[in-house]
């Protein structure tokens, strides 16, 4: 902006097309669109080209604009949710106004389950399911081929599941309740052994524990992959929430919620995140320094996995409760260190901290796990969020999460096409 120009909010600025169109989140084509319908007033520039637009008039359009979308002010025009679940804050977060880390370090995934769906604690439940909903739900994991990934199999149990649930289609708050206590460890059951003593009752984490890792699990281990269940139950209206949150605004039932988030979840961007943070944790181990490996993924143009939130300025909490049982457990030193140093490393470049899919990554690689466990342990612990979610939802107005398309193709009519 040159000097003698107005500045911001000065009744006399105006703003060039391309600032229109970038605060009113639009398209340059768009802005000329308001123009036409009467919304907006141009003046054309000196010598004719371009037009400029009153910047009081372009910025009381974006408020207009993100008021009927939905949205709040400041947010980029993003969906706003009302929602009593979870709370995002200061770099903390809250379980229905309960600090997250503190209720995962005192309670297990179940309990912590209960708390968001009926707030409500219940000490010492376990969740278990029938035995023929089980079966149902081996057989087709088991049908399929032998690289399928597990948020593959976890989605075709949950469809099998609501097959074998002739009463999916309640959705009345007892009934999504009881599919929720079935489903969860329906889903873990699914999963193929890697033990062959492989439990199917106690703890849902000893269970778990036994479908990711040939190694018998001790307690402090346990304790991480726990922990971590409780602390991954739920965050805010992530991309798969948000998934499962239009499902059941539809009325889709329990299972099929549940099936829309995993779809989501597979995302590199999302619940797969900690599969490639594994795999570069391997690769720093396997040189001995993070140095020449950050800097071949920078060469490459990659981001650096598990570093940086965009709902955290400084560490995410998550990653900080893992990393303080992790330090525990003496097997995990190696992986620990190796996840200081990406940090470390990385910090040079970019002010980047670790994120929870790090400290997955140091949990999965320390316990001889593959580097899809922590896809795998993400999505058991989101299930009971996302049934939390659609609960939420289901007391709500049906179709509300419908959004308006703002069509900006060629004018209409257009002639047949040849």
């Amino acid at each position: 902006m040159r000097d003698q120009e107005p500045g911001p909010g000065h009744p006399g600025r105006r703003l060039s097309t391309k600032e229109a169109a970038d605060l009113l989140g639009v398209k340059p084509e768009t802005v000329y669109a308001y123009v036409s319908r009467g919304q907006l007033s141009s003046r054309r520039t000196p010598g004719g080209r371009g037009s400029t637009f009153a910047a009081e008039e372009v910025e009381a359009l974006a408020r207009r604009n993100r008021r009927d979308s939905g949205a709040s002010p400041g947010s980029g025009a993003e969906l706003a949710v009302r929602t009593r679940i979870t709370l995002i804050e200061e770099d903390r977060y809250y379980f229905r106004g309960v600090d997250a880390t503190e209720l995962a370090a005192r309670h297990s995934y179940e309990e912590i389950a209960e708390w968001l769906w009926t707030g409500r604690l219940r000490p010492g439940t376990a969740f278990t399911a029938p035995e023929a909903t089980v079966a149902a739900a081996r057989d087709v994991v088991d049908a399929l081929p032998e690289h399928t990934g597990p948020t593959d199999r976890l989605r075709v149990a949950a469809i099998a599941a609501a097959a074998a649930d002739p009463l999916r289609f309640d959705l009345s708050e007892q009934a999504v309740l009881g599919t929720a206590r079935v489903l969860i460890p329906t889903l873990v059951a699914a999963l193929p052994p890697m033990l062959e003593a492989h439990p199917d009752e106690g703890p849902l984490a000893r269970r778990l524990w036994s479908r990711l890792s040939g190694r018998e699990a001790d307690d402090a281990s346990l304790r991480v992959l726990d922990t971590a269940l409780g602390l991954l139950v739920d965050h805010d209206l992530a991309a798969s929430t948000l998934a499962v949150r239009v499902a059941a605004s539809a009325r889709a039932h329990a299972y099929a919620a549940v099936s829309a988030g995993l779809g989501v979840l597979e995302g590199p961007l999302h619940g797969a995140a900690s599969g490639l943070a594994h795999r570069l944790l391997l690769e720093v181990l396997d040189q001995g320094s993070a140095g020449p490996v950050i800097a071949e993924e920078l060469r490459a143009g990659r981001r650096i996995p598990g570093l940086g939130h965009r709902l955290y300025s400084g560490e995410d909490p998550r990653a900080r409760a893992l990393f303080a049982l992790l330090e525990q457990i003496p097997r995990a030193e190696p992986a620990l260190l190796a996840a200081r140093d990406i940090v470390a490393t990385t910090a040079r470049h970019a002010p980047l901290h670790a994120n929870v899919d790090l400290a997955l990554a140091v949990l999965t690689a320390s316990s001889g796990m593959a580097s899809t466990a922590g896809e795998t342990i993400f999505a058991v612990a989101r299930t009971a969020g996302w049934i939390a979610h659609a609960l939420e939802e289901y007391g709500e107005r049906p179709l509300r999460m419908r959004p308006s398309g703002r069509y900006v193709g060629p004018p209409v009519p257009q002639p047949l096409p040849e």
